[in-house]
């Protein structure tokens, strides 16, 4: 052992199987999934030249080996835990989650549900470019269809609706959102005559509708948060989508992530988004 290179993350998974007993307890600790640490446990055998485990169906049981490295491996994690310890705050995991102008919007006045007790920073990336969550540009998604790339997993969770509103049904200027999203095309092509007002950000067509300067297109559950709007046109249905929430394979394990994707399903069901 002491002539091998050996990473912290090798031995802190060996710990956590060995003393779980097994790899389906050890996914709670470590934030592995079962089929990764079985193969990061038979890559370390290899490389030891050792089996250090017996698997058997009701779990995984040491061998002589396993039960010799695993006293030099208790041994390394009382040496090793004190000098990777940081400040709590600093160590504090960033959970970075992408999702369109309006959901970020809403996940924003939720914070102190998804955050908790916890120890969890979030940082929110709001755009409508779709960040590439398996190349971890972020670690949680939330998007509009079911996910389609290699290692990643999904959640539905609701079917998002638009409309129009307004301060009252007598405002006829349109806020124009200049992008290439589906509501922004629809209101070009009912705005092709009308009176229209341009804006780069569809945060500031909310804006327009709240002063009553212009009517907006808007997701029913952004809509009917504010008591000073109204709905002023019925429910406009090519552009009803399912939501989804989507992170890694891997990832979802990760205690933290497992608890803000809950979090931001819970908020996105009880906040009306399915109205």
């Amino acid at each position: 052992m002491d002539e091998m290179n050996f990473d912290w993350d090798d031995l802190r998974l060996f710990l956590a199987v060995a003393r779980e007993g097994g790899l389906a307890a050890a996914t709670h600790s470590t934030g592995k999934s079962a089929p990764t640490l079985g193969r990061r446990m038979l890559t370390l055998e290899r490389r030891m030249g050792r089996e250090l485990f017996h698997r058997m169906a009701r779990g995984y049981e040491l061998t002589a080996d396993g039960q010799e490295f695993l006293q030099k491996a208790i041994e390394l994690e009382s040496n090793i835990r004190p000098m990777i310890a940081i400040d709590s705050q600093l160590a504090a995991p960033i959970i970075k989650v992408s999702a369109g102008i309006w959901v970020t919007h809403l996940l924003c006045a939720h914070v102190p549900e998804l955050v908790g007790t916890d120890r969890i920073r979030i940082r929110f990336i709001a755009s409508d470019e779709v960040a590439d969550i398996g190349r971890r540009e972020a670690l949680i998604g939330v998007r509009n269809q079911r996910p389609q790339g290699i290692g990643l997993a999904g959640r539905k969770v609701t079917r998002v609706r638009f409309a129009v509103y307004a301060n009252n049904s007598n405002v006829e200027t349109w806020a124009r959102v200049i992008a290439n999203t589906p509501s922004a095309k629809w209101v070009q092509e009912q705005a092709q005559t009308a009176k229209s007002i341009e804006v780069t950000n569809p945060r500031n067509a909310l804006d327009l509708a709240l002063t009553g300067t212009a009517r907006a297109v808007l997701p029913t559950f952004i809509g009917n948060r504010f008591d000073v709007l109204k709905q002023v046109s019925p429910l406009i249905n090519e552009l009803e989508h399912d939501q989804w929430l989507v992170t890694h394979h891997e990832d979802r394990f990760l205690p933290q992530v497992r608890k803000i994707i809950d979090r931001i399903y819970v908020v996105l069901k009880d906040t009306g988004a399915t109205n």
